[in-house]
């Protein structure tokens, strides 16, 4: 199958997005994680940072990852004209 340039720019754009968004999750979940100790000398909300980040703030990131994934998709679908028809 013989893919055109627009085609093909749309890939890339697919393909940095969704490693961009990777590599803000594994930041969140390994890099945070890894430091969780030396995060837990600091307080917010009267919790340790650490646990903190883990409980809530994680979730809260992966939430923002998913909305950031499926509106910039929409918007790159209408741009190239590959959305679906319904």
């Amino acid at each position: 199958m013989n893919l055109t340039e627009r085609h093909r720019a749309y890939w890339r754009r697919n393909i940095a997005l969704t490693v961009s968004l990777l590599l803000i999750w594994f930041g969140v979940t390994f890099v945070a994680g890894y430091h969780a100790s030396a995060l837990n000398q600091f307080d917010f909300l009267g919790f340790p940072l650490g646990f903190y980040l883990f409980a809530q703030g994680s979730l809260i990131v992966y939430l923002a990852i998913i909305v950031i994934y499926v509106w910039t998709m929409n918007r790159l679908d209408r741009r190239y004209r590959v959305h679906e028809r319904r």
